[in-house]
């Protein structure tokens, strides 16, 4: 009995801690959140953030002093009527890298699954391509929210003029107990989206576990990659 209990202890620790603010992210995160961006990548969108790139190999969301960026739910993809995306009086049937994760044998992304990030705004002035700075589709990202890190997917661009969205299930994981759904984000500025440039940020076909059946299986086969990357970050 104790042997159990103890070995239950761990993986109670280890499921705590899985998360927790590396010293360098959280460096950054409270170094960059106090001032504005010196190196702007756009112009600022409709909420007040830029694309930044202050953090070598990276582009983030900076809003004005004081700020990031909020988490709008995005329900586009697989299923995106289905659960508590069923209100999102906006979603789509398709995610903009729906042809790249056909080939990882899913039909699309599904919001209700897949920590995914919307990155990128296109179609209308200010407009901006995150691979025009190195970043490829699909790549995992850090999300910085609640006091803890999460990693998630760039699995969706905004064709309008607002910042700051994801997946409802990287909304879920941030923020468990604010009742979020496909109509009903988390409106503080508080959440910071890193995300990296390179090959090295792409998982690929056999690098995640992309017909997972729960978020939390997702997200543990992306941990690593998202924590290699973390770490390569300035301290």
């Amino acid at each position: 009995m104790r042997t159990s209990t103890l070995s239950a202890l761990a993986a109670l620790g280890a499921v705590a801690s899985a998360y927790q603010l590396p010293a360098n992210l959280k460096k950054i995160y409270d170094s960059h959140k106090a001032g504005t961006c010196s190196k702007k990548l756009s112009s600022a969108f409709s909420g007040g953030a830029v694309y930044c790139g202050d953090l070598p190999n990276a582009i983030f969301l900076k809003g004005k002093a004081g700020n990031y960026d909020n988490l709008d739910i995005d329900c586009d993809g697989a299923n995106n009527a289905a659960g508590e995306c069923a209100n999102d009086p906006s979603g789509q049937g398709h995610t903009s890298f729906k042809s790249e994760v056909k080939k990882y044998g899913i039909p699309d992304l599904d919001a209700n699954l897949h920590p995914y990030v919307v990155f990128g705004n296109e179609e209308h002035s200010p407009s901006f391509n995150p691979q025009s700075h190195g970043m490829e589709p699909l790549s995992v990202m850090a999300v910085v929210c609640n006091n803890q890190v999460f990693y998630g997917i760039w699995g969706d661009t905004n064709g309008g003029t607002s910042t700051g969205e994801a997946s409802l299930a990287l909304g879920k994981l941030c923020f468990p107990n604010e009742g979020l759904n496909g109509d009903n984000g988390h409106d503080a500025k508080d959440v910071l989206y890193i995300g990296f440039a390179g090959s090295g940020a792409v998982p690929g076909k056999s690098g995640a576990n992309w017909k997972a059946k729960k978020t939390a299986d997702f997200e543990a086969s992306i941990k690593a990659l998202g924590d290699k990357l973390v770490a390569s970050l300035p301290a």
